[in-house]
């Protein structure tokens, strides 16, 4: 789970690549994830992205799996 640092006022979050805790960036994207033209305006989802500060690893979670 994400925490805020508050000396820095960023989001610490534990780095699989790094393998502790770092200093993240996150985002939130809406994504399309419908190939076909007709149905892309109804396959939008809200992502989570998160960039490590340390070793830049991003890594993307889809936020609605409904």
């Amino acid at each position: 789970m994400a925490t805020k640092n508050q000396g820095f006022q960023a989001m610490v979050e534990l780095c699989d690549n790094c393998g502790r805790e770092t200093s993240h960036e996150v985002s939130v994207e809406i994504r399309t994830e419908s190939k076909k033209r007709e149905n892309a305006e109804f396959s939008r989802e809200p992502y989570r992205i998160t960039q490590c500060q340390t070793c830049g690893e991003e890594k993307s979670q889809r936020m609605n799996n409904a």
